[in-house]
């Protein structure tokens, strides 16, 4: 029986070739038809900082000092994959872009509170993120606590507004869908089990479990919130899940690989927790080349997934692929 859970190896180079940069082309070629995926990655990231620069509220009053803290960990830079997702998922459903852009950027700001509270001293205790200082270095603790609480708020708040969608159930569906991807079955879920990890010897499948609620729950949430705003079906829904966890495992996979291989000048942040801090990955349990393998073909496999949307999801196809050889 045909393995279907893999593209096809000429199909998975020609991604992997347009992911990197696409082929040279020859005399009198034709210019591409769409962006390669770094410019695309580029035009999100901008559209939604400006989207979020409208979103969040200008500094003042006796509450600047938490409105600044919240811009600064905001525009602190970032790749902003989550966004791109939510985006050209969308795109695949014709949602105007106005309103994905919105759901785009609650998103970048429940992702971002969870990077704040992540980096203080009774979690992470680091002192860098993306090649600043963190929030509550860069300010004080309780000023970067407050900053994390009003930036997952004002998720919420975003997606609940009727500019995200004029259809009040798709806007409820959005506000759910979240809830249970940032909470105690999701990503805090996921830290929760990080936190006790060191005391534990997990096996694979708990490591696993422990990414898919940390990190992979918001990539799912990012792709179907671009379902939800186009209304797709529910087959469509599960090919956008299945793209988003194989995603998200081997994004993970792929820092846990720079945290062990990286420098911290090019990671933007510190490198070498995990091992310091005793916390097991499927690196340290399966050593480098075997994780690397994983990746490869969980980024094989969440292209496999979107196959039935043709060249529209050609970018988030060769997104997996692109990020196997990111180095921050």
């Amino acid at each position: 029986m045909p393995d279907h859970t893999r593209a096809d190896s000429s199909e998975f180079q020609a991604l992997r070739t347009a992911a990197v940069g696409g082929e040279a082309q020859g005399p009198g070629a034709e210019a591409p038809a769409r962006p390669n995926l770094g410019a695309a990655l580029n035009a999100a990231a901008r559209a939604v900082e400006a989207t979020l620069d409208e979103l969040l509220p200008q500094p003042g009053g006796g509450q600047r000092r938490v409105q600044e803290a919240m811009r600064y960990a905001v525009f602190a830079g970032g790749k902003r994959l989550r966004p791109f997702l939510t985006l050209h998922c969308a795109d695949l459903y014709g949602v105007p872009r106005a309103h994905a852009l919105r759901a785009a950027a609650a998103i970048e700001a429940l992702h971002t509170y969870s990077l704040v509270h992540d980096d203080l001293p009774a979690m992470d205790d680091d002192d860098l993120r993306r090649g600043n200082p963190t929030t509550h270095r860069k300010f004080d603790e309780a000023t970067a606590i407050l900053a994390g609480d009003a930036l997952l708020t004002l998720a919420f708040e975003i997606l609940g507004d009727p500019a995200t969608h004029p259809i009040a159930e798709r806007r409820a569906q959005l506000v759910l869908a979240l809830g249970r991807a940032a909470g105690s079955e999701g990503m805090v879920g996921g830290q929760m089990i990080d936190i006790d990890a060191p005391h534990h010897r997990l096996t694979a499948d708990e490591i696993i479990d422990l990414q898919r609620r940390k990190t992979g729950a918001l990539f799912e949430f990012s792709c179907c919130a671009g379902g939800i705003l186009g209304g797709a079906s529910p087959d469509e829904m599960q090919r956008l899940i299945a793209y988003a966890r194989d995603l998200g495992l081997a994004f993970q996979i792929c820092d846990d690989l720079i945290d062990v291989l990286g420098a911290a000048e090019s990671a933007g942040k510190q490198v070498g927790k995990d091992e310091a801090q005793g916390k097991a990955t499927l690196v340290s349990l399966w050593g480098v080349e075997q994780a690397r393998a994983k990746a490869e073909s969980l980024a094989r496999s969440a292209a496999e997934s979107l196959s039935s949307h043709g060249a529209r999801a050609d970018l988030l196809r060769e997104l997996p692929i692109f990020l196997l050889d990111r180095r921050n």
